[in-house]
């Protein structure tokens, strides 16, 4: 698809994406590791504007997220997926799979 100034950006949902993100990194970062660095926590912040900006020329290229509501509603109009024995019919014998020397019951010694 080519870029297009018309299509519309989803500002709030990309902000809303990258606050939650953010958040999460910056609690893990903090809570299991030993970085206490300032500069850490303000490049997870920076790194939010290059998320939201490449959000941005994906929407005007084109690219929408689906939703979880619009996902589940493609699950629900789907067909349900039937899973049931297979009618292949079971092939002939051959040299490797028919009773050979070696499925035959060994001899005693004597």
């Amino acid at each position: 698809m080519a870029w297009e100034s018309s299509r519309p950006v989803p500002w709030k949902r990309l902000m809303v994406q990258w606050a939650v993100i953010g958040v999460l990194v910056a609690f893990v970062s903090f809570a299991f590791t030993d970085n206490r660095d300032a500069g850490s926590y303000l490049s997870i912040f920076l790194a939010g504007f290059v998320y939201v900006g490449l959000g941005a020329v994906l929407a005007k290229f084109g690219y929408t997220q689906k939703s979880l509501k619009q996902i589940r509603a493609e699950a629900a109009a789907a067909p349900p997926r039937t899973v049931g024995p297979t009618t292949r019919a079971k092939p002939a014998p051959t040299k490797r799979t028919s009773t050979g020397p070696s499925q035959q019951p060994r001899k005693k010694k004597r």
